[in-house]
């Protein structure tokens, strides 16, 4: 049992993206990275044989939130984890909630204790204080977990932020000082990453970055983007962020986001992404492909026999014809989620995957300025 460990292998001499390699009880995992979102502990219409043989995931996320509503801690224990509840035996990342808390606005209350909110299934009221989040993050038994904090809205006022700011820097001490007290509940190592808030706030972003810093934590976390905020703002805020935090730690970037916004991120210096993106627009109809994006609900894919996309590795992308899925989504079949739903999150895997080659090849920046074109034309 031992604690995550992250290599640094290569950095691109003309940007600041990376290849790395971080090591886990439950597996490696090679960096950049993008983690399907297994919200329930489940990747939406996708089971977990697919995970491994169509993806390629190397590690997913649950969320807290969730899985503490249902199916509950009790499950979850008795089963010996999400790990084994699910059958997947590669790294789990866990979110602490915060996000949830953020977007249950109108059901919440936020206090110096935690964050008191109500229930989207039944009613009930809950509270979340950092100490409780770490406690049900041990038991759902995340190779990484999240610290809890709080998310501001996009377009925060400085005051606002930076009292938000203030609030998420007591809870990470609190998080840290539980985390600290229990031991791995499992018989593998877990590892707390704390995140970097402060809105689009310069001197906020750089002082969260000291603080989380100081916590010598096995990775670190940008969060409180792709909130609201403009998209140059959002780089802005995350290359800020790279600069500020260990060189040699993970960085995790929650929430984000297109394919080109995961390429112009990684050549800012992230290591680690999530989205509901890929699975959710491929529910709706949106596909993400190597030669850029479809809408497969249009009539023009009818007659479409060729692939869906041939231009990445993946037998289900290879297998079914355009034709054949757009039949698939305009007749609400249940197959037809689950084909667009594999092929994005493959293409989002590829885009990971064929970046760390680059980077290690030496040619990244002429690649992503290419595919960055590419792959938002609308086919």
């Amino acid at each position: 049992m031992a604690a995550l460990q992250f290599d640094l292998q290569h950095t691109d001499s003309l940007t600041k993206a990376r290849a790395g390699k971080i090591a886990t009880d439950h597996g490696e995992i090679l960096t950049p990275i993008f983690m399907p979102v297994g919200t329930a502990g489940s990747v939406k219409a996708v089971t977990q044989q697919q995970l491994y043989e169509d993806v390629h995931a190397q590690i997913i996320l649950g969320n807290t939130y969730h899985l503490y509503l249902r199916p509950g801690l009790e499950i979850l224990e008795a089963a010996g984890g999400l790990h084994e509840f699910m059958n997947w035996n590669k790294p789990i990342l866990t979110d602490s909630g915060g996000y949830q808390v953020f977007s249950l606005s109108g059901t919440r209350k936020i206090t110096e204790e935690g964050a008191v909110f109500q229930s989207h299934i039944d009613g009930s009221r809950h509270l979340f204080s950092p100490e409780k989040v770490i406690d049900i993050q041990r038991i759902i038994g995340g190779d990484i977990i999240m610290a809890f904090d709080e998310c501001p809205p996009g377009a925060s006022e400085y005051s606002y932020a930076k009292k938000s700011l203030e609030l998420t820097n007591r809870w990470l001490d609190r998080c840290f000082e539980q985390f600290n007290k229990a031991t791995n509940k499992y018989g593998y190592s877990q590892n707390l990453f704390p995140i970097v808030q402060g809105g689009v706030h310069h001197d906020l972003r750089k002082f969260s970055c000291e603080y989380v810093s100081s916590k010598e934590a096995t990775g670190n976390a940008i969060g409180g983007l792709s909130v609201g905020e403009p998209t140059e703002k959002m780089y802005e805020i995350c290359e800020l962020c790279c600069e500020n935090l260990p060189e040699n730690k993970p960085r995790y970037l929650m929430g984000v986001g297109t394919p080109w916004n995961l390429l112009e991120c990684i050549s800012l210096g992230v290591d680690m992404f999530d989205c509901v993106m890929p699975t959710r627009n491929g529910r709706n109809a949106m596909l993400f492909t190597s030669k850029g994006i479809i809408n497969i609900d249009n009539k023009k894919w009818e007659k479409d026999f060729s692939p869906v996309d041939d231009g990445i590795e993946c037998e289900v992308s290879n297998y079914y014809s355009k034709a054949y899925l757009r039949h698939l989504i305009k007749s609400k079949e249940i197959l037809g989620l689950q084909i667009a739903s594999i092929h994005n999150l493959a293409f989002y895997l590829h885009i990971v995957t064929d970046a760390r080659q680059h980077i290690i090849e030496g040619d990244f920046l002429s690649w992503k300025n290419e595919m960055t074109v590419r792959w938002q034309e609308r086919l």
